[in-house]
């Protein structure tokens, strides 16, 4: 994301390189839309194994890249992937142009359109997500946008009313929906993958299901009435394997919670969906997958076609995403009625997080609800000493540099002796630093978060760069790849400790006691429960759930629901089924009080706490919303204890 910070004068317009004065610009805006620049030529793979890590094209491309054979199957399916229908060609006309090596967006948008007696009528935008993929920091981040969040509405360069964000896709199509995600996030949209709800229930199928956590009992049967105009949707609480119906009946749902945990829902789909291609894939229904997904996916990219490069490639991306790194964003304070609104500054806070997602935020995060000290690594920009050269040619390069990086806090020094902040030319930018310096390496990383794609290296010997080096820390040489912009330092909160909020409560252990000898693994009871929750007895609800985890019978589980005060849910998974997709991708690995735990971690929330024992598997698993605290689900975690030693 580029801000409108460019240029300026003082200590740091002397080192422009090409000794002309350079001016600040006008009204600063955190956030503005703009477009790329024209990228240079691509190196390596493609860009696009960056995007779509949570849609369907990642696990078609590992399937076909990897299949011998596969290939003719590959050049069919990438012709019919690309976008072909008049409106999804119409919107790839209004996406901005990805850059080799860099971060990129994508706009997932979800619709459905009706099949039979209603298949006249305009389809319906159902799933607004944003997904950005950046290569330098190996990150994916989501962003959802509840369908009836009320915000100006664009068909064209000018918004047409204010409505709700869904209504931009029945008035305008495709390219509606993306002006309008565009004006309201002020980000480059670089690829627009368009999926026809009908068609997910279909691939989900050819995939042979997806796991996924269901967090409580789903039950409804649509009788026709006024108030009960609602899907049918009927799901036993726990992990599980859902078919393609069973996954849009869940993903869907909304009837009796907010918009806001259906995202919620879709972003664990996107989740289940990373952590099973990881894990598993079957190519025995290659042919008719290929079928189905270009039957009712489409993905337009800014600029030019998508390629056959692009899609192989990325599949080697999809397995390489470290656990932790896959962060899922919400626009916080969202008021919902009849329809929802949101404040500019809580949407823009919710684009800064997106756009900026700060890899060291886990590790800080589990270190606070330990209680651990973190040694900051990293020393702040106010400390750091940085010369800036021009290695690229463009008059000005290196003062407008040194002026964004001041405004970012840095120290810019100009070379000694009066002489010129030239240096050879680069592709990539370089950010050297003095080796004899404390922590001057990791001050080269972390600003090489904000000048991507830039290389870290100590200063070498050459005499001529030695020549301008005023002492400084680090030494920046712009490259041809760097454009102008530089993004904006995270936004880092140091989390602290808070005590758990909990209580004693073992009132489980009567209802798990008739499953003892059902099960092949021992029972543990949640002796500790978040303060405001109890078991979830209320009528037509499931307290626990006791079933096959699938249809082969190898593997038994049992659930425990928990509702707390704000009406979300929670849970404890018990099984022995240790070989579970959703286990593959976790955080930390912790000894506390002498038992094994693995944690995982989106962003700066515990998601889950899993206890391995025996062969066996106990998971805590937070709300949707991961609306218990860290130090929350560590406590119910450490309280689980043997079913026998409850009396």
């Amino acid at each position: 994301m580029r801000t409108t910070l460019k240029r300026g004068v003082g200590r740091g317009a002397g080192a422009n390189g090409n000794g002309r004065a350079v001016f600040p610009p006008g009204t600063i805006s955190a956030v503005t839309r703009y477009r790329q620049p024209p990228p240079p030529a691509a190196t390596g793979l493609g860009l696009f194994r960056r995007i779509l890590l949570i849609t369907f094209l990642a696990v078609s491309a590992l399937a076909l890249g990897g299949v011998g054979g596969g290939y003719l199957y590959t050049h069919q399916f990438v012709r019919e992937l690309q976008a072909h229908t008049p409106a999804v060609v119409k919107a790839a006309k209004a996406l901005d142009l990805p850059v080799a090596n860099r971060a990129a967006v994508a706009l997932v948008l979800g619709y459905d359109h009706r099949r039979g007696k209603e298949s006249d009528h305009p389809s319906l935008s159902d799933t607004l997500m944003l997904i950005r993929a950046d290569p330098e920091t190996k990150t994916i981040s989501l962003l959802s946008f509840p369908r009836d969040l009320d915000v100006p509405i664009y068909c064209g360069p000018t918004a047409i009313t204010t409505d709700r964000i869904n209504s931009a896709y029945r008035r305008c199509g495709p390219k509606g929906s993306l002006l309008t995600i565009q004006k309201l996030t002020g980000l480059p949209v670089n690829y627009l993958i368009t999926v026809n709800f009908h068609g997910f229930k279909e691939v989900v199928d050819k995939l042979g299901g997806i796991w996924m956590d269901v967090d409580r009992r789903y039950y409804n049967k649509n009788t026709g009435a006024y108030y009960n105009n609602f899907a049918n949707i009927n799901l036993q609480p726990g992990y599980q394997r859902l078919s393609g119906q069973e996954a849009l009946d869940f993903v869907r749902f909304r009837h009796t919670d907010s918009d806001l945990t259906r995202n919620a829902r879709q972003q664990e789909f996107v989740r289940a969906f990373k952590e099973q291609v990881a894990h598993s894939f079957s190519f025995t229904s290659i042919p008719s997958l290929v079928h189905t997904i270009t039957q009712n996916i489409e993905v337009g990219e800014g600029g030019h076609s998508l390629t056959l490069d692009q899609v192989v490639s990325y599949a080697l991306f999809a397995r390489g995403l470290p656990g932790g790194h896959l962060f899922q964003e919400k626009i916080e304070n969202v008021q919902c009625g009849i329809e929802c609104s949101a404040s500019t500054s809580d949407i823009q806070a919710a684009v800064q997080r997106f756009a900026n997602p700060d890899v060291q935020a886990p590790t800080q995060a589990n270190a606070a609800a330990l209680g651990q000290k973190i040694r900051q690594k990293t020393p702040p920009p106010s400390s750091v000493t940085v010369t800036v050269l021009n290695g690229n040619g463009v008059a000005g390069a290196a003062a407008n540099a040194s002026y964004l990086l001041g405004q970012r806090g840095y120290r810019t020094l100009i070379p000694p002796n009066g002489l010129g902040a030239n240096a050879p030319a680069t592709f990539h930018s370089k950010i050297y630093y003095d080796p004899k310096q404390k922590r001057a390496r990791a001050a080269a990383v972390a600003l090489q978060n904000l000048l991507q794609p830039a290389d870290v290296a100590a200063l070498p010997r050459s005499p001529k760069l030695r020549a301008l080096d005023p002492g400084s820390m680090l030494m920046v040489v712009l490259g041809q790849t760097f454009h102008g912009d530089i993004a904006p330092l995270p936004a880092r909160i140091v989390p602290t400790h808070q005590q758990a909020n909990v209580r004693y409560d073992a009132g489980s252990a009567e209802l798990l006691r008739p499953y003892v000898k059902k099960v092949p693994f021992k029972l543990m009871v949640p002796t500790v429960l978040e303060r405001s929750s109890s078991l979830d007895t209320l009528p037509g609800d499931k307290p626990l759930a006791y079933y096959w985890m699938d249809e082969t019978r190898k593997n038994k589980g049992i659930r425990l629901v928990f509702r707390n005060g704000a009406n979300e849910f929670w849970g404890v998974q018990e099984t022995d089924f240790t070989g579970a997709p959703a286990l593959g991708d976790r955080s930390f690995h912790r000894i506390l009080g002498g038992r094994a735990f693995d944690l995982y971690y989106s962003g700066t929330h515990l998601h889950m706490v899993v206890l391995r024992q025996n062969g066996s598997t106990y998971w805590v698993v937070n709300t949707l919303l991961d609306s218990l605290s860290n130090e929350t689900m560590l406590a119910i975690a450490k309280g689980l204890k043997p079913l026998t030693s409850i009396h």
